[in-house]
């Protein structure tokens, strides 16, 4: 018997440990090579590893585990057969009244880590989902239509729909009311980490807000240029990446890092986007941002955004980081304070933009405004530096004509 060993592949100089997070056969199943066999997670992200080898799968450890790089997790009988099709003449003769053959389950019906967890919500059943993927892969989009999908009335089916009869209120019983799931090891990492930049930075956030006409008006009038040219929108992020350049610039102590009793002082420009995922915040940086015009920038951040959501981002794409831009925006927050991203020393918070009243040459006019949150390590930027700065992203914003558009 030929026995495949499956290890858990190296995801990083630092990384030491995964937890595998769920497997995509089941224990004893058959697996086509190449297949998704489990996911694993680390502190700085999740992966999916497929088969090596087609085979019978054996797991030898638990979902939930914690196993140290180049464990061994599994093991493919690569002499197993995959199981023999039914021939059609069975699959059209009768059945046997009284019983019903139960049906296989559908081999290739594996879903995405993103798929999965939709249709554990709807309670619908992988088998019962055809995949659009490669190889029967069920992706969410899948999941979706299967979740959303209206489910067949007792009447349809030929039955006699019955009256309807209330059920009794009975009282909740105690410990059915909660639930309790261990933390994701990538989730445990997080709150670590924000931890710690809460206990050892001496944090401070300064405000201001920016009048977003300029920006607004700009996208209006040559977006339709930019995208044929480019390919791409012209997005706020980017601007919001181009000011932050600018101010880095001429605020290089923001753009530095502490070491012990040292500042590192950084002459180059990699930018920390932020992106909600479903497993967490991740920060995928943008490589020398300041090289990019807006269009380069725009792809860089569509790439590393659908890498983060769909669990494929990498570590070296989440390491070193010079300063981080997260919008909270997107999801309706009109304030917040950022919290930093060590070892950088601060970080730009962008808001929701809202129509307000404001004085403009001693008028008062309605402007879409945004409000713009610094927060930075007090130990290393001081206050005037700190307003600065951010008066300087608010003057590039407003006259974005500074940061010319490559169109």
């Amino acid at each position: 018997m030929a026995i495949e060993q499956v290890t858990v592949p190296k995801a990083g100089e630092s990384i030491t440990e995964a937890t595998l997070n769920r497997w995509f056969v089941a224990d004893g199943a058959f697996v086509k090579a190449d297949v998704p066999l489990f996911e694993m997670g680390t502190d700085k992200a999740s992966q999916e590893v497929v088969a090596p080898v087609a085979g019978v799968v054996k797991h030898l450890v638990k979902e939930g585990d914690t196993v140290a790089i180049g464990a061994t997790v599994a093991q493919i009988d690569t002499d197993a057969k995959a199981p023999a099709a039914a021939p059609a003449s069975q699959a059209s003769a009768p059945k046997p009244q009284g019983a019903a053959a139960p049906s296989a389950p559908k081999q290739d019906a594996i879903p995405s880590p993103a798929a999965a967890r939709v249709l554990a919500e709807a309670g619908v059943k992988p088998g019962d989902v055809t995949g659009t993927g490669p190889g029967g892969r069920i992706l969410k989009e899948d999941a979706i239509a299967a979740a959303s999908a209206p489910k067949a009335s007792p009447a349809a089916n030929g039955e006699a729909k019955k009256p309807t009869v209330e059920a009794p209120r009975v009282p909740s019983q105690p410990g059915t009311r909660t639930t309790r799931e261990p933390m994701s090891k990538i989730r445990k990492t997080i709150a670590s980490r924000l931890l710690d930049s809460q206990n050892t930075t001496a944090t401070l956030t300064t405000f201001n807000e920016a009048d977003m006409t300029a920006i607004q008006d700009l996208r209006a009038k040559y977006n339709e240029k930019f995208e044929k040219k480019h390919g791409t929108k012209i997005g706020f992020m980017s601007v919001f990446v181009k000011a932050a350049i600018e101010a880095l610039k001429a605020f290089p102590l923001v753009n530095a890092r502490l070491d012990g009793n040292d500042i590192v002082h950084q002459h180059f420009y990699d930018i920390g986007v932020a992106v909600s995922t479903e497993k967490g915040l991740m920060v995928p940086v943008i490589r020398g941002a300041d090289q990019l015009g807006f269009a380069d920038i725009e792809k860089a951040i569509a790439v590393v955004a659908k890498k983060a959501r769909d669990g494929k981002v990498t570590v070296p794409e989440l390491e070193g980081g010079t300063f981080t831009i997260t919008n909270g925006g997107i999801f309706g927050s009109m304030l917040s304070t950022p919290i930093l991203n060590p070892p950088q020393c601060a970080i730009l918070g962008m808001h929701s933009i809202q129509k307000r009243p404001v004085v403009v040459n001693d008028q008062i006019v309605i402007r879409p405004m945004m409000y713009l949150a610094l927060s930075y390590d007090h130990r290393l930027i001081d206050g005037r530096e700190a307003v600065q700065f951010l008066v300087r992203i608010k003057e590039c914003v407003e006259n974005p004509e500074r940061i010319l558009f490559e169109i």
